[in-house]
């Protein structure tokens, strides 16, 4: 059984975390899919709640046993991917998916799900605002910010392969537009 999808992206700092919070406080039965990384936890996130966290060794098992509906390395030693066991538990549910992925994770879900997917690309208002705000955040050394800046210029040149791209200027602007969108593809009836 296939539902619909709705994935959300943005370069590292676009603020796509706290747009999918305000989306998912508004509309009921969404559900977040919960991505797989190898990456090292964070103080405040909860493993199976903010991602599920797994060593190099029990990635690798994973993409080589097919559990996976994408995976990339997103950063050299980082790895992402959705595990299609939660999608399936998820839809059996009958619930709608929110996926919180980078920018290639998000294009080949996009390809993975067809018309059932509305694949949305959060913009910041500029690489300036970008770069602030993940200074704000207080989790890059000079050298890390540096990687997301570069792979945020990348990204940005992908926005085009989007359904829809919303600029990120004013959190409260830019979530109502991403609630109306949404609300929009799930009244739509199925292809």
């Amino acid at each position: 059984m296939q539902g619909k999808a709705i994935i959300i992206t943005a370069p590292s700092g676009g603020g796509k975390s706290t747009l999918i919070r305000y989306l998912m406080d508004r509309i009921p039965n969404l559900a977040f899919s919960v991505s797989a990384t190898t990456r090292q936890r964070r103080s405040h996130e909860k493993n199976r709640v903010h991602y599920h966290f797994l060593t190099p060794e029990d990635f690798q098992k994973k993409i080589s046993e097919g559990d996976f509906i994408e995976w990339e390395e997103v950063y050299p030693g980082s790895y992402y991917g959705t595990l299609k066991e939660d999608v399936k538990r998820l839809w059996k549910e009958g619930k709608t998916l929110v996926f919180d992925v980078d920018v290639m994770g998000a294009l080949s879900l996009k390809k993975y799900f067809g018309p059932a997917a509305l694949a949305i690309f959060i913009m910041p208002p500029s690489l300036e605002v970008l770069e602030e705000r993940l200074t704000k955040r207080g989790t890059e050394n000079a050298q890390s910010l540096k990687e997301r800046l570069e792979r945020a210029e990348m990204e940005l040149e992908k926005a085009g392969f989007f359904d829809t791209v919303i600029v990120n200027d004013h959190i409260e602007r830019a979530g109502e537009e991403l609630v109306n969108k949404v609300k929009k593809f799930i009244d739509a009836k199925a292809l």
